[in-house]
């Protein structure tokens, strides 16, 4: 029935001025806006529906994760531009806050939302 349609992520947050500054400014996507609603434009075509929903609960897993070439690079951008990495109890993560055991470098951090986003590297 679907198999053929264009399907995309839609992500909720507090508020869409916060989000834009962040997804924009902060992480330095490209963003548009049309109908009070806000895309990001990633890498691929693979475009994301922002929504603003005030009361909204952040999700308690990843909703989005960046693929880098070099994990230790982008998480010391994101450190220098403010942002702040997730440590999760049971979890082993260096001092940087990546965690580097089974499968690909991981490092987690959290949109102004909530929204836990995240950023990896394959090995």
């Amino acid at each position: 029935m679907f198999a053929d349609t264009k399907a995309f992520p839609g992500l909720a947050v507090r508020s869409l001025e916060d989000a834009r500054r962040f997804y924009g400014d902060t992480l330095g996507l490209r963003t548009s806006e049309e109908h009070g609603l806000m895309w990001l434009h990633l890498a691929g075509g693979r475009d994301t529906l922002v929504y603003e929903q005030p009361d909204s609960t952040p999700a308690s897993y990843t909703v989005l994760n960046f693929e880098v070439d070099d994990i230790d690079a982008a998480v010391s951008a994101l450190t220098e531009r403010g942002v702040r990495l997730e440590r999760y109890d049971g979890m082993e993560q260096d001092d940087a806050g990546v965690h580097r055991g089974g499968g690909p470098f991981i490092a987690w951090f959290k949109d102004p939302s909530g929204n836990v986003l995240s950023v990896l590297q394959e090995r």
